[in-house]
């Protein structure tokens, strides 16, 4: 197995917490240490002797710090191969100490862009010589042990005092793809900060965090989360999210932000089955059921207020998977957390990312997130008839359901709730009239409601359709080139319609 005993670390790391009982094992084995600046002050205040770098070199650190480690008897230390007898040679000619231990923790490059500091301050914490001494030491794993972040201190201390201060091949390789790990994942994140402004049309992305699902889509599928979970909520409740409960989590949150008012949105296969704003949580909640109470069952339900007690005991009625809010009342919780594995989650206020994309093919594909959001504003009114103050806030309401659905879709909605909609059909046609019909099944007068459309009515049979059913306020976002039709069918029909000019497909 190739067993090699450490004799010589060098050690030159930011963050100095958690490092104590690798040094204090060290010591224990008399290892040579080698270090720089702060890393090496920390060391001898634990009562450690420190070789400095500057003194294995004979150069000082200059450039504020910039050029430390990069020389030829660290990196020969660090690179020599054990077992050949001209780089052993060349290592005796020029008298570099071998070196079987590199600890390193990379300059927080990503915490800095995070904490919106300028481009100078992010440009500094840009590691030069820390990286280069991890790909230095990964790659000659054969004979050197690379420990690149303080995340793995402990696991390196526990095997060295399992096998009494020295490393084997296996352990050597672990260490180094952890290595190439680390060091892959900070030039992405350096790469993307400064692409951002430039037109370098590469896919980059890294996330080091996993969380292994109970398994995929299916029972037959593995699955895997790449993130922090914990960025965005806190779980108070529950057993592990799933696949599919994650996935809805993700329609959930991104239709929740839509709204200012109070709001619930009941959500299913990443569809809303119900979604109404109202005076209180448990108002807007009775509504949203109130739309489809069937397909409630076992969804995903956000709230874009504090759940009370009086919204929890209605919640309590219903069996969900997931429910969503920024925060709870303590005897809200109480009473919800009766149900061991109904999953609660306090949301916290992040910042998403703007960019999506998933693999498809042999390939990835990537776009912007949908984040236009039509007002009153954006309404361009196309009949003779424009729509009431009423029909204009059922539109705006009717429309932002409608962005969050899967196409093609047709929405019906007052200006407080969701009435039904048509979801994921092959014609705008089959979408209306399974709209309608569900609103009927569920015993709703559709004749005061709006429609909305994701996408343009090809033909005029949508509106006559909608006319029909009595339904008189349309918004679509135009651009057919039969436009005119609908345009005149609602026209002799006293019907009102506004265009947006923007399509919202969701696929």
């Amino acid at each position: 197995m190739q067993s090699v005993k450490i004799k010589s670390a060098l050690i030159s790391v930011y963050y100095k917490d958690r490092l104590e009982p690798l040094v204090e094992l060290l010591k224990q084995h008399n290892v040579t240490i080698y270090s720089t600046g702060g890393t090496q002050a920390f060391l001898e205040e634990q009562g450690a002797e420190v070789v400095a770098v500057e003194d294995l070199t004979a150069y000082p650190s200059i450039f504020g710090g910039r050029v430390k480690t990069l020389h030829p008897k660290v990196f020969g230390g660090i690179l020599h191969r054990r077992a050949n007898e001209s780089d052993l040679a060349e290592r005796e000619q020029y008298e570099i100490p071998p070196i079987d231990l590199v600890v390193v923790d990379l300059y927080p490059f990503e915490e800095t862009v995070a904490s919106g500091a300028s481009e100078a301050d992010v440009i500094e914490k840009i590691d030069i010589g820390g990286i280069s001494l991890i790909r230095a030491a990964a790659k000659n794993f054969q004979d050197v042990l690379i420990v690149s972040s303080r995340e793995q201190y402990d696991e390196v201390v526990e095997l060295l005092q399992t096998k009494d201060g020295a490393t084997e091949l296996a352990d050597r390789k672990r260490f180094a793809a952890k290595a190439f790990d680390i060091s892959s994942n900070y030039d992405t994140h350096i790469f993307n900060y400064l692409s951002k402004e430039q037109d370098i049309h590469v896919f980059k992305q890294s996330v080091r965090e996993a969380t292994p699902l109970r398994y995929g889509e299916n029972p037959h599928q593995q699955g895997t989360f790449y993130g922090k979970l914990e960025d965005l909520f806190e779980q108070l409740n529950g057993k592990q999210l799933s696949y599919n409960n994650l996935v809805d989590v993700d329609a959930a949150v991104a239709l929740g932000a839509e709204f200012e008012e109070p709001a619930v949105a009941i959500l299913k296969h990443t569809n809303a089955c119900g979604c109404a704003t109202g005076e209180t949580i448990k108002e807007a909640y009775l509504s949203a059921l109130s739309t489809d109470p069937v397909s409630a069952f076992g969804g995903v339900i956000i709230a874009n207020r504090t759940i009370d007690l009086g919204a929890a005991e209605e919640l309590n009625k219903l069996f969900f998977e997931v429910l969503i809010a920024p925060d709870f009342d303590a005897d809200a919780l109480e009473l919800l957390r009766t149900k061991k594995n109904r999953i609660l989650l306090k949301q916290k206020p992040v910042e998403l990312p703007a960019k999506q994309f998933k693999t498809l093919l042999n390939g990835v594909i990537e776009q912007d997130k949908d984040l236009k959001t039509e007002t009153e504003a954006d309404f361009k009114t196309a009949t003779k008839r424009a729509p009431s103050a009423a029909e204009k806030k059922a539109l705006v309401f009717a429309a932002k359901v409608c962005k969050h659905t899967k196409s093609n879709t047709i929405v019906l909605a007052t200006d407080k709730m969701m009435i039904s909609s048509g979801v994921g059909q092959t014609s705008r046609v089959d979408a209306l009239r399974q709209a309608i019909e569900k609103a009927k099944s569920f015993g709703f007068n559709i004749s005061n409601t709006v429609m909305a459309s994701d996408a343009f009515f090809p033909f005029p049979d949508c509106v006559e359709i909608a006319d029909q059913a009595g339904i008189k306020a349309v918004v679509q976002p135009g651009g057919s080139i039969k436009d005119q039709d609908s345009i005149d069918y609602c026209d002799a029909h006293n019907m009102a319609m506004v265009m947006t000019g923007v399509r919202h497909f969701k696929h």
